[in-house]
């Protein structure tokens, strides 16, 4: 029985620890929480912070020399990819090189890879300074975006305006940097699309590819946060073509051969553009749930299939249909929530897929200020893409999130 080891232990790992040991593998799952939920459902739990290379890799050493020997390593909805390169380089085990896993933690080192390889996207500059950031608004104009270089989950990543306050901005984007570094970059019109390619050594695959929705993007400014997305595009054949191939040449700029590469582009009237490359599976339930939901492509079982230095077919990487899949978010008034009502009626709606809650009766909610800061979920399917809208607009209008000033 050969071993997997997988770098997250999280809620939204599950489904890929299941896909996993259906594939009859013996899955090691490490994680900083000892409470993790994937902890219980692995073969084998080891305590280290997905955020710790050093750690994890002497961890997965350890285990590899005295316990059973690691046949590849893999993270689920977890952006580690340096964590998983270090590990992998370390057992000489399948993976991205360690230099493409550092591309993949530095939004400024990707841009500039990017610019040297004449991949699509916009206009980019580190700032340094509120006053290097008012320097170069004069130069470019509104609207622009502001982001830590190294964080995650939206953290810090603001729409500048005429109405947003500099310094604070700065502030904001630098407090949320692990390094304290920042850039600023051209905000992109145009439909924003998330991607999900497996790239091989002969040929590239793209079987995600949903249509990201920021509907609330007045409501929540200047923060910038997405509420869900929905498939099949709308896009053309020939757009989400051109889509694809651009994702697909930035994750190769970055180093791919053998791998993932998440994309969130945009598609602008000069053509797409990307605005970063993820080098690991998706967060969201895209890759475990809504992908193979919408196309029945099995992209979990396919990533583990690379982890082990195996090259999945063709055929397996090809949608065998387009279903519509939507997935939406709840977002309550600020406050502690005091009860949630029609869950089960909700759950009762046809098309229902998944309906959580990250917060319950007690939690706080506060204000969505990044990704992190979202209630709940719910995911829908649907004959077509307005089957599964109309079906995930009618639970967020049935579930109700009561909640009381604090």
């Amino acid at each position: 029985m050969r071993t997997l080891w997988i770098v997250s232990g999280g809620s939204e790992a599950l489904p890929g620890i299941r896909r996993a040991k259906e594939m009859g593998l013996h899955v090691v799952v490490s994680d900083g929480n000892p409470k993790a939920p994937g902890a219980l459902l692995a073969d084998d739990f080891v305590l280290a912070s997905t955020y710790d290379v050093n750690a994890t890799v002497e961890a997965a050493k350890r285990y590899h020399r005295e316990k059973r020997p690691v046949n590849g390593v893999i993270s689920v909805a977890a952006d580690v990819p340096l964590t998983v390169a270090g590990v992998a380089a370390d057992l000489g085990l399948p993976g991205i090189p360690l230099e493409t896993a550092q591309l993949a933690s530095d939004k400024l080192a990707m841009k500039q890879r990017f610019a040297e390889k004449n991949i699509p996207i916009p206009w980019f500059c580190a700032v340094d300074s509120s006053a290097r950031l008012r320097e170069l608004v004069g130069q470019s104009g509104f609207p622009l975006v502001i982001k830590p270089v190294d964080s995650r989950g939206a953290r810090g990543v603001l729409r500048l305006s005429e109405k947003v306050d500099l310094e604070w901005a700065f502030n904001q984007a630098k407090e949320n940097s692990p390094t304290g570094r920042v850039m600023v970059e051209e905000y992109l019109s145009g439909p924003q699309i998330s991607t999900e390619s497996l790239l091989l050594p002969d040929k590239a695959y793209t079987p995600g590819f949903s249509d990201r929705n920021y509907e609330f993007l007045d409501r929540f400014s200047p923060y910038i946060i997405e509420n869900g997305g929905e498939q099949p595009s709308t896009l053309s054949v020939s757009a989400q073509e051109a889509v694809k191939r651009c994702a697909e040449a930035a994750g190769r700029a970055m180093g791919i051969e053998a791998g993932i590469a998440k994309g969130d582009m945009v598609l602008t009237s000069e053509g797409p553009k990307v605005i970063e490359i993820a080098a690991r599976l998706s967060g969201g339930w895209f890759s475990t749930d809504q992908i193979p939901l919408a196309t029945g492509v099995d992209l979990m079982g396919a990533a583990i299939k690379v982890a082990l230095g195996e090259l999945p077919s063709g055929e397996e990487l090809t949608p065998r249909y387009q279903r519509g899949v939507a997935i939406r978010y709840f977002f309550p008034e600020p406050g502690m929530i005091t009860a949630i009502h029609n869950v089960e009626k909700a759950r009762q709606i046809p098309g229902v897929y998944k309906l959580d809650f990250f917060l319950g009766p007690g939690d706080m909610v506060e204000p969505v200020t990044n990704h992190t800061k979202r209630c709940g979920y719910v995911i829908t399917s649907g004959a077509d893409r307005s089957g599964a809208l109309n079906r995930a607009a009618e639970v967020i209008a049935t579930v109700r999130i009561e909640t009381r000033r604090v």
